[in-house]
């Protein structure tokens, strides 16, 4: 079955589930009325949305000169960097360095690249185990299933659902108290990190001028997943640079603000590279993968590169009405919401996902809140303007724009008599999609001409 086909039949399912629905705009809520409390931190919190949307273009058109920045920097610490332009290059040379290592399991902090490159499923064809340290990826890992939300991987899960899944895969008796789920979690977990060979993180932020990577967290299990193992591998978007580490002092506030209306977040570490001589924390090697994976495809386009510039905060998918009545499996992508139907069809191919950029109001919320002013509606109409002009349409929707065409440029066909061939052409293009949930439309019985000359 088609990308878009199985995407209409899920979304079909999720908008008519009540108890989905409750779910998501409970969880969603919370975080939408934390986010708006947030804000009161800024005293001109749209001088700080355009200074971080001024700084990451900056980047992002000069990309060449701040990565090799960034290698020389970090190299200089006495880390390696690895260039992937792909995710089967990605995973071939990650597997060398566990291979190397004799890696049997690897404890990992959240991380979207990861999920992008199926590098879990990647280790167990392989006979490596990968552990999801992040509380709601380790939930996600249990059930099978991929992360629903960029920030919040569980956020489809009730308490009930959770502890019906422990009791399932980990064989506790069942509770529904949140403190002893946790303190479940953390015990299987703190084993882990002992016996890792090597700790995988992603990045917030790449950082030139130091040479070092920055990571945002709520849990510590990031610290412990890139501290305990003597090896350290992060795996990061080519995009994810900022020029300075004083530019930290404005982005981890915007980013803690937009996506769970935190001050800051809980743990924010930056890492230069392996332990140094005398230092008792730190991995013995530490290795910073520079994923391309179709980012490049953006950057050639230059109405289109600014998605480049997110900082995956997830408050696009917090406000869009579409998200929180689909939710986020529905996409079948890595990256949901509105931001994901911006770069998934560059990421992952504009034939198999063109689809993503039609989900959409074009309401302009998600432009509204995004903390580096993406124009994100704007650049699904563009999307929807490449995947026409590649012929990627689908034949019934080009035989009635053809249809349409013909009839407005010929005045006969317009003013032909009666309303029942013109209804019934109408509801046989549109019985799929508009006539689908709402009545069909209807051609008025009369046309303008006919009534202009009854006037006369």
């Amino acid at each position: 079955m088609k990308s878009a086909e199985t995407f209409l039949q899920d979304a079909d399912s999720k908008t008519f589930d009540p108890e989905h629905r409750r779910k998501i705009n409970f969880n969603i809520g919370r975080y939408n009325d934390a986010v708006a409390k947030g804000f009161s931190q800024f005293d001109n919190h749209e001088l700080g949305r355009q200074r971080a949307s001024y700084l990451k273009t900056q980047v992002i058109e000069n990309l060449d000169k701040y990565l090799i920045e960034f290698e020389t920097n970090f190299t200089r610490n006495g880390g390696k960097v690895i260039w992937a332009q792909d995710a089967a290059e990605a995973l071939k040379e990650i597997h060398k360095i566990l291979k190397e290592k004799k890696t049997r399991s690897v404890v990992k902090s959240k991380t979207m690249t990861t999920e992008e490159i199926h590098f879990n499923a990647y280790l167990e064809k392989n006979g490596i185990e990968s552990i999801e340290t992040d509380l709601g990826e380790y939930i996600v890992q249990l059930a099978g299933q991929r992360p629903y939300h960029i920030v919040t991987p569980a956020m489809h899960m009730s308490r009930h659902d959770i502890s019906k899944l422990f009791e399932e895969k980990l064989g506790i008796p069942y509770t529904e108290d949140a403190q002893e789920l946790t303190l479940t979690a953390r015990r299987i977990l703190r084993e882990k990190y002992l016996d890792a060979e090597v700790g995988v993180s992603g990045a917030n932020f790449l950082i030139a001028d130091v040479g070092g990577i920055a990571i945002t967290e709520n849990e510590g299990n990031a610290r412990l997943s890139t501290t305990f193992p003597k090896t350290h591998i992060a795996i990061v978007g080519i995009e994810k640079l900022i020029p300075s580490l004083t530019d930290l002092g404005l982005f981890w506030p915007m980013l803690a603000q937009s996506g769970t209306g935190q001050q800051v977040t809980v743990y924010n570490t930056v890492l230069i590279g392996p332990a140094r001589q005398g230092e008792s924390d730190g991995p013995e090697e530490m290795y910073v993968v520079l994923l391309d994976n179709g980012r490049t495809n953006l950057m050639v386009d230059p109405e289109k590169r600014q998605a480049l510039n997110c900082i995956r905060c997830g408050a696009c998918l917090n406000i869009c009405p579409v998200y929180r009545n689909i939710g986020g499996h529905t996409y079948a992508s890595t990256y949901s919401g509105p931001i994901g139907s911006v770069i998934t069809p560059h990421l992952e191919g504009m034939e198999k996902f063109k689809h993503l950029s039609y989900a959409s109001s074009l309401c302009g919320a998600c432009t509204s809140v995004c903390p580096v002013k993406i124009d994100i509606h704007n650049l699904l109409l563009l999307n929807r303007n490449q995947s026409v002009k590649e012929g990627l349409s689908a034949k019934s929707e080009r035989f009635g724009f053809k249809l349409w065409v013909r009839a407005m440029k010929n005045r006969k066909l317009l003013n032909f008599p009666g309303a029942g061939l013109k209804n019934f052409m109408v509801s046989f293009i549109f019985k799929n999609s508009w006539s689908k949930r709402r009545e069909d439309l209807h051609v008025a019985p009369k046309s303008f001409q006919q009534l202009w000359k009854e006037r006369r």
